[in-house]
């Protein structure tokens, strides 16, 4: 029989257990490393961030109460691993916006067969809203474990993820159409 995750994160608190941390990574490495990708657009540096939180969950593991599911614990480091990161690369709201300049400035492609890049749509959105969507859409987690892990509202992670999926549609529909 499988242990649950809340069974692997006791063995971990009370004895350190390596081996069932390391369980733990292995079910999760998957979402954390995709979820921070999504969120920075940058495979390198989201593998990094990927193995800070993994060492922070470890050294905080006797933190996870329980109150909520240990994904979405687990999510919550990682998005402040990413939040800590972009803080310390105060450049990246001005590279963002030399980005979204550069999207908008792109020669349509003309080939019909191409595909659009959902890491640049996602990179027009704002913070918060790429954070809701990425959350929801992309590493399946529910509204409710997505505002614990934002730390927000339940309404307000609603609000996020319907805004940036009507950005998202218009962004494609204007790409759609360009290539059109």
């Amino acid at each position: 029989m499988k242990a649950s995750d809340e069974e692997l994160v006791a063995l971990v608190v009370a004895a350190r257990d390596t081996v069932a941390f390391g369980e733990l990574v292995r079910r999760h490495q998957g979402l954390v490393r995709s979820l921070l990708a999504r969120m920075c657009g940058n495979r390198a540096l989201a593998e990094d961030l990927a193995q800070e939180a993994f060492i922070r969950a470890f050294r905080k593991i006797g933190s996870f109460t329980g109150a909520g599911s240990f994904k979405a614990w687990l999510c919550r480091i990682a998005y402040n691993e990413f939040l800590m990161s972009a803080r310390k690369r105060k450049a990246t709201e001005k590279a963002m916006d030399r980005f979204k300049q550069d999207v908008d400035d792109v020669e349509a492609p003309r080939d019909m067969g191409s595909v659009v890049d959902l890491d640049r749509a996602l990179a027009t959105l704002k913070e918060d809203e790429r954070a809701a969507v990425v959350l929801c859409y992309a590493s399946g987690l529910s509204h409710s474990e997505a505002a614990e892990m934002l730390n927000m509202p339940l309404g307000t992670v609603k609000s996020h993820v319907n805004r940036g999926r009507e950005k998202l549609k218009a962004w494609f529909d204007k790409s759609e159409a360009l290539v059109s």
